[in-house]
């Protein structure tokens, strides 16, 4: 069994979302200045990262973070490789198979940005409210993508997210897929347990189990 992190590193170079707080990362005891332990302070949004979007993040009556089922979060998962898009949509979508599906992750080109940039990237691969919509009916409980959001940058409305969190869909942001192949795989996914949270870093790792090919339909 081979267990692959899909989780970024936090450190005080890890871009943020824009107007989110900065993340500051600051040692305050140290064994090389003579202290007993190191000892670091951490300050951060709760959507940093590799981090969990629960319903309460935009929903009024929500489900908060320490709400949200474990079992949700653990348990098979598909990941698929959309290609070089500039974001997701239901045509796309439909053509995969997506039959049975409960957890699906995006491998999208935002998957480079990790290594490449540690800047903000404003151009980064999003999913369109009809795919959310998709997911939906299909009775996806959890999607992921490798970056910051789901949700097109700059948008005049948070529909995307409307969607997903109005039907319970967790949303799992910031993931680094750069090295993942398609596939089904097993999915440990587990945030931080923050009372009334409306989001929190989380650690993940992914098993490879078993093998897919994904086929497209038309073209």
């Amino acid at each position: 069994m081979k267990i692959h992190d899909v989780t970024v590193a936090i450190s005080n170079d890890l871009p943020v979302y824009p107007g989110d707080p900065a993340i500051s990362i600051t040692r305050t005891h140290s064994l090389e200045k003579g202290d007993i332990a190191r000892v670091s302070h951490l300050s951060f949004s709760t959507h940093i990262g590799t981090h969990i979007d629960p319903p309460y993040h935009f929903m009024q009556d929500g489900m908060p973070l320490d709400q949200v089922p474990l079992d949700v979060m653990i348990g098979p998962a598909r990941v698929i490789d959309v290609g070089d898009v500039k974001s997701i949509d239901s045509k796309l979508l439909e053509s995969f198979d997506l039959t049975g599906v409960k957890r699906l992750l995006f491998k999208t080109r935002n998957s480079r940005f990790w290594s490449e940039t540690s800047e903000f990237q404003e151009d980064f691969v999003y999913l369109e409210t009809d795919a959310a919509e998709l997911l939906v009916r299909l009775g996806v409980q959890l999607v992921g993508i490798d970056y910051l959001s789901i949700e097109k940058f700059n948008f005049d409305k948070p529909t995307t997210h409307w969607t997903l969190l109005g039907n319970n869909i967790i949303v799992v942001e910031g993931l680094d897929l750069s090295r993942i192949s398609p596939g089904d795989y097993e999915l440990i996914c587990l945030p931080l347990k923050i009372k009334d949270g409306d989001g929190g870093p989380t650690r993940r790792g992914i098993d490879y189990t078993v093998r897919y090919r994904i086929t497209k339909t038309g073209k």
